[in-house]
């Protein structure tokens, strides 16, 4: 009996569907190892990766908003989430996120009297107003988890190996298994599959990573359950980036980087699972892993 022939088309809509993922490997692999070093040489050199990330997210934003990032009050955005980051850097996250709240409500007052670059209607003032709070919170949580001397480094780099295999296992189940759509109007390119898939990687790697990290069998329940509330912060964050971009008509935030389109397309996991890792750490007290 001959080999089925496959349906016309069958192999172009396979290309399709991995038709990213050498860009993405390609960009993976340049951006990666260099955040990788930044957190294991010290919080100075973390520090310096994170104003570079919330300049740039900062102005992604104003610019999907339809604004300049360097005229009011769209400057308003980097102004505000740079000062509360960089008191957070001096070890102040209260006034940081005190800088936050003001700027999330002054941005909101003044967001009404503006006009989009070339004319239109003023963008509705919560969408200015929400990346303050958005990328601003973000920034705080990473800067003060890594200024943890004594387990900054370990849950920076939990942290990351988490958002990273929640974001490689739902792409790859989800592009392998396929099946119902998990939020259609929000994201059609996602799918449950991926969805379970990137929970089940992103608790694997977590209690794997844990191991490594602190060697001398780490509770296994804990590490599981912070991994999965990692995890699903991680996908949150990136359904809420889809809204987003959904809501403004584009595909990519920028075209920073290839295969990922820009920053804010790369770290939206991070930046919904940041916080949550903060509070963790803020729960377990200075100096312990988020999983003890």
């Amino acid at each position: 009996m001959t080999d089925p022939v496959p349906e016309p088309g069958a192999a172009a809509q396979s290309a399709k569907r991995w038709r990213d993922l050498k860009k993405r490997a390609l960009s993976a692999a340049v951006l990666g190892p260099g955040a990788l070093l930044c957190i294991w040489l010290g919080a100075l050199p973390w520090t310096g990766l994170m104003t570079l990330a919330i300049a740039l997210l900062s102005w992604e934003w104003v610019r999907l908003c339809g604004l300049r990032s360097r005229a009011w009050p769209g400057i308003a955005v980097p102004v505000t989430v740079g000062a509360a980051c960089g008191l957070a850097v001096f070890n102040l996250p209260v006034p940081g996120l005190a800088v936050l709240l003001v700027g999330f409500l002054g941005t909101w007052i003044a967001a009404p009297r503006l006009r989009r670059r070339g004319g239109g209607p003023p963008p509705p003032a919560s969408w200015l107003a929400l990346g303050v709070l958005y990328i601003g919170l973000a920034g705080i949580a990473l800067i003060e988890l890594r200024h943890d001397n004594e387990a900054g480094r370990n849950n920076v780099l939990f942290l990351i190996f988490v958002v990273w295999a929640s974001d490689i296992g739902a792409y790859l189940v989800g592009r392998l298994v396929g099946g119902p759509k998990l939020a259609p109007s929000i994201s059609p390119g996602k799918t449950r599959s991926g969805a379970v898939g990137g929970l089940l990687c992103s608790m694997l790697v977590g209690w794997l990573a844990a191991d490594f990290l602190v060697p001398g069998n780490p509770p296994a329940l804990k590490v599981l359950a912070v991994a999965a509330l990692l995890g699903i912060a991680t996908q949150l964050g990136d359904l809420l980036e889809s809204g987003v971009k959904r809501h403004f008509g584009v595909k990519d935030s920028s075209m920073l980087i290839p295969g990922h389109g820009g920053v804010l397309d790369r770290l939206d996991g991070l930046l919904a699972a940041a916080p949550v890792a903060a509070l963790l750490a803020f729960a377990v007290g200075y100096g312990v892993p988020l999983w003890r």
